[in-house]
């Protein structure tokens, strides 16, 4: 009999809410879980052991008086520790913010709190959430379950090693530039990156006014071990917080498109150079879409990627690294340092003319995306060009940097259009995970994760590994 720590979440809070197992016994079970493999992986960088028993008596005393119980009720999951909990302190993985104490829940926290889940622990990122790597000065490196030489990827690099490892059900993560499906892939888990408004996302400690990269880019979503959960973690998160003025009010299931649904299978797109292997992982997710009645092609005729990830860079950098320059250049660990230096030094900031110019060019883009869509509903690219990097890539040389980047090109296109895309593991290669990622119209979250439900029953949801040395 599997132990409740290598359970999903549907699972979880299905034996909670039928009093099967209390939720306290699903807490313990997910603690004792961590205890026994994060200090192998250093996931999980602030454990919240007496915060989340409580929470979870809390919890099962609620459902004896009879309460309504929310959809993750007693179930236990991780935060990452860029967003604001209130009491703790939102580090973002910087040495000057370890005693940055949050006043209130950001919006994510509360809307898990809501949904009755038990959160015991948050996760590490990498210094202010801008590697495709996971350490920093402060809570040290996480390691990538499957082999210790490689990332666990970033900036959501804890939260995919701890899904991956069975610590807690579901692991929240965001993503401006593929902080939540980078991780996913290098992992081998599931990661949900929703349509931008889809889910509320703000800090109540950050200086208030976002960047346009920020408003336009950014979101917070889950990354979990089934497609099941990716689906209840979205229904939880996507709760309306009037805090956040992005949020949007649309129906999380939407009309089905004209059956059968044809999906577009683009294995190697223009700009991204991409591994064999992985334009393999792709055509296979194909097929498999294919035998489940789907109207599959590999299509040639779409309005490209490149551009995408040149707009990526001429509106990130000027707004992402022109906002925390500064900051970087006092506060960030060398490594940071090193890395973000070597990124801006192969895309300069824009001037004016070519960021205004850049900001059109995306709208024309979306408005041909979204006509794509129309006749395309699902498309299927490369979990990634390559697979998970060696460790410390990004910071050794400027060469190193570059092959990072082209390896991550598959993910800067969907924040620059808002989209929603799902990243899905689909086998391996010389020890480490293969995946693809599947993306649709905006707020068709639905449709990316009924592809994503096919993908995997090919070989079945992730089970929780051990780590592998």
């Amino acid at each position: 009999m599997a132990e409740l720590w290598q359970l999903d979440a549907v699972e979880i809070a299905q034996l909670v809410r039928t009093g099967r197992v209390s939720a306290r016994e699903a807490a313990q079970s997910a603690l004792a879980r961590l205890h026994a493999v994060n200090p192998k992986v250093n996931a999980v960088v602030h454990v919240l052991e007496d915060q989340a028993l409580a929470a979870a008596d809390a919890a099962d005393a609620a459902q004896a008086r009879g309460e309504a119980l929310g959809l993750l009720h007693g179930v236990p999951v991780t935060i990452k520790i860029n967003v604001d909990m209130q009491g703790l302190p939102t580090t973002n993985g910087v040495v000057a913010f370890k005693d940055a104490i949050a006043p209130e829940d950001g919006p994510i926290v509360a809307n898990f709190r809501r949904a009755g889940a038990v959160i015991i622990g948050r996760t590490n990122t990498p210094c202010f959430s801008m590697r495709l790597f996971t350490e920093n000065d402060l809570h040290g490196a996480t390691l990538n379950p499957w082999d210790r030489g490689r990332t666990p990827g970033g900036s959501s690099g804890g939260a995919g090693s701890a899904a991956a490892v069975g610590i807690g059900a579901v692991a929240h993560g965001n993503d401006i530039a593929g902080s939540i499906r980078w991780p996913a892939f290098c992992n081998g888990v599931v990661g949900l990156r929703p349509t931008v408004g889809r889910v509320s996302a703000i800090n109540p400690s950050a200086p208030p006014g976002r960047s346009a990269a920020s408003q336009l880019m950014a979101m917070n979503g889950p990354l979990t071990r089934s497609v099941r959960d990716a689906r209840l973690a979205l229904q939880a998160m996507a709760a309306r917080d009037v805090r956040d003025n992005r949020w949007t009010d649309a129906p999380l299931d939407g009309p089905s498109p004209k059956r059968p649904i044809k999906v577009a299978i683009i294995p190697e797109p223009d700009g991204a150079p991409v591994q064999p292997e992985l334009a393999e992982a792709t055509r296979r997710a194909g097929r498999l879409m294919a035998a489940a009645g789907y109207a599959v092609e590999e299509v040639r005729d779409h309005p490209g990627f490149a551009a995408l990830f040149r707009l990526w860079n001429a509106i990130g950098v000027i707004d992402v690294f022109g906002n925390m320059r500064e900051k970087m250049a006092t506060l960030a660990d060398e490594r940071a340092k090193a890395s973000s230096g070597f990124w801006e030094e192969l895309h300069p900031a824009a001037d004016y003319a070519t960021y205004r110019a850049a900001l059109a060019e995306r709208d024309e883009m979306l408005m041909r995306w979204t006509l794509f869509l129309e006749d395309w509903p699902i498309v299927i690219i490369p979990g990634a060009g390559e697979q998970a990097l060696p460790v410390g890539l990004d910071f050794e040389s400027k060469a190193g940097k570059a092959r990072c980047l082209a390896a991550a090109n598959t993910h800067l296109g969907m924040p620059v259009l808002g989209l929603p895309v799902l990243a899905m593991p689909l086998g391996s290669h010389a020890g480490l995970p293969l995946g693809v990622q599947v993306f649709a119209q905006r707020f068709r979250e639905d449709l990316c994760l009924e592809a994503g439900a096919v993908i995997e029953a090919a070989e079945g949801p992730r089970a929780p590994i051990d780590p592998r040395w």
